[in-house]
C-alpha cells in the first residue's frame, strides 16, 4: 500500500510538472504572438516611412521641374534683353 502511495505522489508530482510546462507553453506562445504584433507594427512603420521617402523624393523632382522652368525663363529675358540692346545699338547708330 505505502508503495501505490509512493507512486501516486510522483504522479502527482509529475502531473503537476506537465501543468508547469503547459503553462509556461502557453507565456511564450503569448509572447511570441506579441512579437509577431509587433514585428507587424515595425514593418507598418517601414511601409508608411518608404510612402513618405517617396513623397519628399516626388516633390524634389517638381522643384527640380520649377527650378528648369525659371531658367528657361531667365533665358528667355536674356535673349529679349539682347534683341532689345541689339535693337537699342541700330538705333543708337542712326542717331
Amino acid at each position: 500500500m505505502a508503495m501505490y502511495a509512493i507512486l501516486k505522489a510522483i504522479n502527482n508530482i509529475l502531473n503537476a510538472i506537465k501543468g508547469i510546462i503547459n503553462a509556461i507553453t502557453g507565456i511564450l506562445k503569448v509572447i511570441d504572438g506579441t512579437i509577431d504584433a509587433i514585428n507587424g507594427i515595425i514593418n507598418s512603420i517601414e511601409g508608411i516611412i518608404d510612402v513618405i521617402n517617396d513623397i519628399i523624393n516626388a516633390i524634389e523632382g517638381i522643384i527640380n521641374v520649377i527650378n528648369d522652368i525659371m531658367n528657361a525663363i531667365k533665358g528667355i529675358i536674356n535673349a529679349m534683353n539682347s534683341i532689345f540692346n541689339a535693337i537699342n545699338g541700330v538705333f543708337n547708330s542712326t542717331n
